[in-house]
């Protein structure tokens, strides 16, 4: 993939670039490790449409190294046979005899010629089929523009057209011919047709990134078993609704038993001594049945759980990364929540008594899990009676 406008940046920096952001380093991040400017690797990242170039990736052993290529440009000038060569690097004398004739000039065999060579001839400027194919660019482009999904246009083209094997793309090619500039297949423009709505391919962290943000974290893992039943009340999980271009945002707090839900005033800013201050005020306000544990995600917004920990009794777990499921009453809710606070919009001009509003209706909104009972209803039975807690739904 040539990216075009983007400064020349060394093969081995791209390919560095790009095993940080596989590897969980956020764009930014990779900027002064890399020793260059935040403005020409975001501009080089959106050019790739956040999609790994294949001309970066680590050759595989089929191919030469650049390694490989300086020792045969070593053994060359020492005057090697092609069969001692390939002895040497263990590779069958075509290989390096085909390696000489394609890069051997008037000056001799170089090395960074070579990997030069070979490089431009992976790039293999082959058209993609939503470019050759008119037909079928058009039916992706009309499907794309009705909110159908990649992964739903690609399958239901199957079911449309059974015999016709010229009408098949797989989602990936679609969502590549979307993120990617310069392969000329779909408008970019479609992609705000997409549920996300990006138009660069977000990278997702590893379960295995480097976290190190939050000290001391206690993962979910080692939470006690009575929280997954639901039958002991005081188990909480909380999450941050965010809003336009991530300024502003709102705690969310969800009972898992009662499915009572709070909502965290944090009118400034979200950072770890704010939320520190909204959390201990909303917590300190419950009885000591209610407080046992909070599952939060690791957002570094908890970074200070510590000492929420210590001053409400609180045992807080951190949920494993990319792990929504494992906090799903609260993700329930926060999709409960859009409905009066949408995405993009700026959650700060929502003061404590409008939140108090919304939470109260929430909270007396019946719910199928609690046999059409409301969490406020339900808690207040809780509270009434607090050893013989309500039979509840498992379902989150």
């Amino acid at each position: 993939m040539v990216l075009v406008g983007v400064p020349p940046i060394p093969m081995e920096v791209q390919r560095k670039f790009w095993k940080l952001i596989r590897s969980g380093y956020l764009v930014s991040e990779t900027r002064p490790i890399l020793g260059v400017s935040n403005k020409a690797v975001l501009r080089w990242f959106g050019k790739a449409g956040g999609v790994i170039p294949s001309i970066v990736l680590e050759p595989s052993g089929r191919y030469l190294s650049f390694a490989e290529r300086e020792e045969i440009a070593l053994a060359r000038a020492s005057g090697a046979t092609v069969r001692a060569i390939a002895r040497q690097l263990n590779r069958s004398p075509s290989t390096i005899s085909r390696e000489l004739r394609r890069s051997l000039g008037r000056r001799g065999y170089r090395a960074s010629t070579a990997q030069a060579n070979a490089d431009a001839l992976a790039l293999r400027p082959k058209p993609c089929k939503l470019v050759r194919n008119e037909r079928l660019r058009g039916e992706v482009q009309t499907r794309l523009s009705e909110n159908h999904s990649p992964e739903q246009i690609s399958n239901r083209l199957r079911v449309d057209f059974p015999d016709d094997p010229e009408m098949r793309v797989s989602h990936e090619a679609i969502y590549l011919s979307l993120y990617v500039q310069g392969r000329g297949a779909l408008k970019r423009e479609l992609s705000q047709c997409l549920r996300t709505g990006r138009a660069l391919r977000k990278p997702r962290r590893s379960s295995t990134e480097r976290r190190g943000r939050i000290p001391a974290m206690v993962n979910i893992a080692d939470r006690p078993a009575e929280v997954e039943d639901r039958a002991v009340p005081g188990h909480w999980e909380g999450d941050l609704i965010v809003g336009k271009n991530g300024l502003s945002a709102i705690g969310t707090l969800v009972e898992r038993t009662t499915r009572f839900t709070m909502l965290l005033h944090l009118p400034s800013t979200h950072n770890a001594t704010d939320v520190e201050l909204a959390m201990i005020a909303a917590m300190s306000q419950l009885p000591e049945i209610l407080r046992r544990t909070v599952t939060w995600d690791q957002g570094r917004e908890m970074s200070n759980h510590i000492a929420i920990a210590a001053a409400t009794d609180l045992e807080v777990f951190f949920c494993d990364p990319h792990s929504p499921w494992q906090r799903g009453t609260n993700e329930n809710t926060n999709g409960l929540l859009r409905q009066y606070f949408p995405k993009g919009t700026d959650l700060s001009i929502h003061d404590r008594e409008h939140l108090n509003q919304v939470a109260a209706q929430l909270n007396n909104r019946p719910r199928k899990t609690l046999q059409w009972q409301t969490p406020a209803e339900a808690l207040d039975a809780l509270l009434s009676n607090p050893f013989n807690p309500i039979a509840v739904a498992t379902i989150p």
